[in-house]
């Protein structure tokens, strides 16, 4: 068992780790035993409508912060406030007094730490809060989602993440789009349900970058990938502990779930055989899901292994099965059913995007794969020959920007370096259902 003390957790080295120094950067909320308390794995998710909740979730030790309670209040600061004085003290002078809500704690598999968790609920929509963690640390903030989108909303996408250089500079990058949240689509931090250092070192890379330029820390939705899994797939829930001790409030009982944000915007986030199987429960789930969502102006699905591969091979043998065979067998059909506009598929390490298809050829009523997961992870691409299907593919690291306008999407590809690599337009769907000729 991970056992270590308090000063040791908070400023864990984690060296010897093969990641090397990525892993080391400091969090600008690091503790030391002479400051006030700053989580270097803090981090906001959801579990249910992100316009009027909010999940304040840490790893950490029992009695390293006297008050566990999480205090929350929304932000009314003078429109004359400049955005640098909105942190830190200044903050506490700028609202009413706070709410409370009690932190519960539950084990992180394989070491004596725990993973404390405040859902924040009954918050108005697109609005400012702020919070802290009893009265040791700093004030932090967050905004929830708008109730309708008469704005722009724009958000992040990636997959297959790690903890190397690639990873903190797509964080920065990320960050910089000034996202409301980020999805990533399987494979965080490459801890393959084993390695405790590298489930905690993602964390604290993510703590650390997913920051927006006014200080608000980004919310994370994500999704399970083999590397979450020790053994990868067709594995029970206990063979990734780390995923499930983190996202069991969204994935109650499966490896799938829907995130609705008010009536705007749908994530279905899938698993793509690791902990649930492909057909069978998960299929027909998935076929309720979207028909109850098929008058939704924005229904996007997330999963990890790619029905469209640009580095593996689609193809299959006598033996084994092509890579996305089963999603293209139990799922497509359905996303080629109900009009879901956009995929994001991760698991290949490359840049991809795929034509609008339908049945697997070019249609203008089909459906748009992008992904393929080299937020910090790259592979070499297939021949040419086999990339029919694409759109655009490039071997780079990189992570997507999604803006939702009205009832379009603009989908931007964006370098490690800040380079934007593709643009794309997804309309809105028509009406009614696809048939498949």
């Amino acid at each position: 068992m991970f056992t270590p003390t308090r000063r040791g957790f908070l400023g864990a080295s984690l060296a010897g780790l093969a990641a090397g120094p990525a892993l080391l950067a400091a969090s600008p909320y690091r503790s030391t035993d002479a400051t006030p308390f700053h989580p270097d794995t803090l981090f906001l998710t959801w579990h249910r409508d992100p316009t009027t909740t909010m999940v304040v979730q840490w790893v950490g030790t029992r009695g390293e912060v006297a008050d566990p309670t999480v205090y929350f209040r929304p932000l009314k600061a003078p429109l004359s406030t400049p955005v640098s004085a909105l942190t830190g003290p200044a903050l506490a002078h700028l609202s009413p007094p706070p709410t409370q809500v009690k932190t519960a704690a539950r084990p992180y598999p394989m070491t004596d730490f725990q993973v404390f968790r405040a859902e924040l609920t009954g918050l108005t929509p697109g609005t400012d809060y702020q919070f802290r963690i009893g009265k040791e640390s700093p004030w932090y903030r967050f905004r929830t989602m708008p109730a309708k989108a008469t704005d722009t909303v724009t958000f992040v996408s990636g997959g297959d993440v790690g903890v190397n250089e690639h990873a903190i500079a797509n964080n920065e990058q990320a960050a910089k789009q000034d996202p409301s949240f980020a999805v990533i689509g399987g494979d965080l931090g490459y801890d393959n349900g084993r390695s405790v250092a590298t489930s905690l070192a993602f964390l604290r890379n993510y703590s650390k970058g997913m920051v927006a330029k006014d200080g608000r820390l980004i919310p994370l939705v994500a999704g399970i990938g083999n590397h979450e899994v020790d053994g990868g797939y067709g594995k029970p829930r206990e063979k990734a502990p780390f995923f499930y001790a983190l996202f069991d409030g969204l994935y109650t009982d499966t490896g799938y779930a829907t995130l609705d944000f008010g009536d705007y915007l749908s994530l279905v986030l899938l698993d793509s055989g690791h902990t649930s199987d492909i057909g069978g429960e998960q299929a027909y789930w998935l076929s309720k899901a979207l028909k109850a969502r098929q008058d939704h102006p924005h229904v996007i699905a997330v999963n990890h292994v790619p029905a469209y591969p640009s580095a593996r091979t689609a193809t299959g043998t006598d033996k084994a099965a092509g890579t996305g065979e089963p999603n293209r067998n139990h799922w497509v059909p359905l996303f080629e059913r109900y009009r879901v506009p956009v995929v994001l598929e991760h698991h290949d390490h490359t840049f991809k995007r795929t034509r609008p298809l339908l049945n697997g050829l070019a249609h203008k009523d089909g459906v748009v794969y992008l992904g393929d997961g080299s937020w910090g992870r790259i592979r070499a691409l297939q021949k040419p020959d086999k990339l029919t299907m694409m759109a655009e593919v490039s071997q780079d690291y990189h992570m997507s920007v999604h803006r939702l306008e009205g009832d379009e999407r603009f989908h931007l590809a964006i370098g490690e370096d800040g380079r934007v690599m593709d643009t794309c337009r997804t309309a809105q769907r028509p009406t009614g259902v696809v048939r498949r000729g």
